[in-house]
């Protein structure tokens, strides 16, 4: 691609809409523009980089015995009310209603429309298990879009699906994703922790999140350097101390759904003086103990935290609803805890039958009985990916792409007294299956390198006046600034071999 032919040029001074390096850069080179609050347009840099992010999880996805698919952005309100997620999910469901007046939804994901699938093409246990995937647009309506790519409203994801027989089929699918997963990101360049997480939304039995620790990550782990224990805030357990003493009461109202009606009740949960509540284990609890009152109840409901010792006040239930906190002692082996900010890139989940019972998704077992299918489901954020890339790959003068994801491999530029050879150098080098972009606008040199470095792509290629008397070519390794002139004949061979050692 010659850059003279792009449509949009790189920016000098950085937006005043950002809020983190990775995004500004990504402004700044020319990868993606903002259409709205959340929502992004591609331009071909960041398309290109997407593009090969894609190869790879596709090649991952592939070895696991993946069919690819693709699934519709728009779906039946009937399909997630038979699971009850329209029900349970609030303002982030974008809703909304044909000419026909018929109901529909945006996909926030795709499980409802897999498990419908699966109920059409699914008869017998000899069809299992099966894997399908599938890379598609996504929509939630996130009140409070930031940081560009990392917490957008329209985003791209990589979903995959396993559908199994059992609870061992679904170990050894949820297993090989995991590992599938860790395999994807070393080859992107990105280093992530998995932790223990909570279900949400999704539901299921297990999920396990994959997070690229960084300063302006929005989740918060906890971390025991002592046993290796790893997961989120959210679902994190801790050794509580065995004290008595003062207690605090916290009192909220609840809004609590039974059935499709809503409620509003007061919920009064007590810790000991020094604890945070954990609202996410506060919600499981009021879900899974069936504490949720009926309509004609108006009692308000007390929850009493397990460290607590010598409450004698009203109880309705005594269970862990306290937040794991920096310090706090490690459950397993009594270290103590230290927390660190992440963005969560990927997730997977045992669904197990969650989806399946509820929509009727069935099999015939070896015996003729009709049995509910055993489902998982696998999603890594592609375009969040590449956020964190860019916050992961960059220094003061711009992106520092690895040769994996770059957009284009090599950056050639053209100076005076060098225009003709790059020409015959761009075409040698595409005929040798070498992504090149090539800078053959008439700027100053100085606007060149800088966008060159800003644009970060691994090898940069300089042919001057000034390169062709010394002798040949100059390369610059983007990574480290290693500078060297290589002769014209042997240009071609450099450039291969440098490029298969990465």
């Amino acid at each position: 691609m010659k850059m003279s032919r792009l449509m949009n040029e790189t920016v000098r001074e950085a937006p005043s809409v950002t809020e983190v390096k990775g995004h500004e850069l990504l402004l700044r080179a020319g990868f993606v523009r903002q259409v709205a609050a959340g929502v992004f347009s591609y331009l071909h840099l960041g398309q290109r980089a997407l593009q090969k992010l894609e190869a790879i999880m596709r090649q991952e996805m592939d070895a696991l015995g993946g069919q690819e698919i693709k699934m519709p952005l728009v779906h039946p309100a009937a399909l997630w009310q038979a699971s009850g997620r329209w029900y349970e999910i609030d303002a982030e469901l974008g809703r909304l209603v044909d000419r026909n007046g018929r109901s529909l939804t945006l996909a926030l994901s795709h499980e409802e429309t897999l498990a419908e699938l699966a109920r059409q093409e699914i008869r017998s246990y000899r069809q299992l298990p099966q894997l399908a995937y599938h890379i598609q647009t996504k929509w939630r309506d996130d009140p409070r879009p930031r940081a560009g790519l990392i917490r957008s409203r329209e985003f791209t994801m990589l979903d995959s699906y396993s559908l199994d027989a059992d609870d061992a089929g679904l170990a050894a699918q949820y297993q090989a994703h995991y590992d599938a997963y860790f395999r994807i990101f070393a080859r992107c360049g990105l280093p992530v922790l998995a932790v223990e997480a909570d279900v949400g939304m999704m539901g299921g039995t297990q999920a396990d999140e994959f997070m690229y620790l960084t300063p302006i990550g929005e989740d918060t782990l906890l971390l025991c350097d002592g046993c290796g224990y790893r997961a989120n805030r959210q679902v994190a357990t801790f050794r509580k101390p065995e004290t008595g003493g003062d207690t605090q009461a916290m009192q909220f109202v609840a809004e609590l759904v039974v059935g499709e009606e809503k409620l509003e009740r007061v919920v009064t949960a007590v810790l000991a003086h020094h604890s945070q509540l954990n609202e996410t284990k506060l919600v499981h609890l009021l879900d899974a103990q069936r504490l949720r009152p009926t309509a004609d109840q108006a009692t308000d409901l007390w929850l009493v935290d397990d460290g607590v010792t010598g409450w004698s006040g009203q109880v309705d239930k005594v269970a862990d609803i306290a937040a794991a906190q920096d310090g706090d002692a490690c459950t397993s082996c009594g270290q103590p805890l230290r927390t660190v900010r992440a963005v969560e890139v990927a997730n997977i989940f045992k669904l197990g039958t969650r989806y399946s019972r509820t929509m009727g998704v069935t099999f015939v077992d070896a015996h003729g009985v009709a049995q509910p299918i055993v489902m998982g489901s696998y999603g890594i954020g592609v375009t969040r990916l590449l956020a964190c890339l860019a916050e992961q790959h960059h220094d003061a003068a711009g992106l520092v792409w690895p040769v994996a994801i770059a957009p284009y491999q090599v950056h050639l530029l053209a100076l005076r007294g060098g225009l003709e050879t790059a020409v015959s150098l761009y075409n040698d080098l595409q005929q040798a299956g070498i992504d090149v972009l090539f800078d053959d606008r008439e700027e100053r040199p100085g606007v060149k390198f800088n966008d060159a470095d800003l644009i970060g792509l691994p090898l940069r290629l300089t042919l001057s006046q000034r390169s062709l008397a010394a002798g040949g070519v100059e390369v610059k390794i983007r990574g480290d600034g290693e500078t060297a002139v290589v002769p014209l004949n042997d240009l071609l061979n450099h450039v291969t071999a440098w490029l298969a050692e990465q």
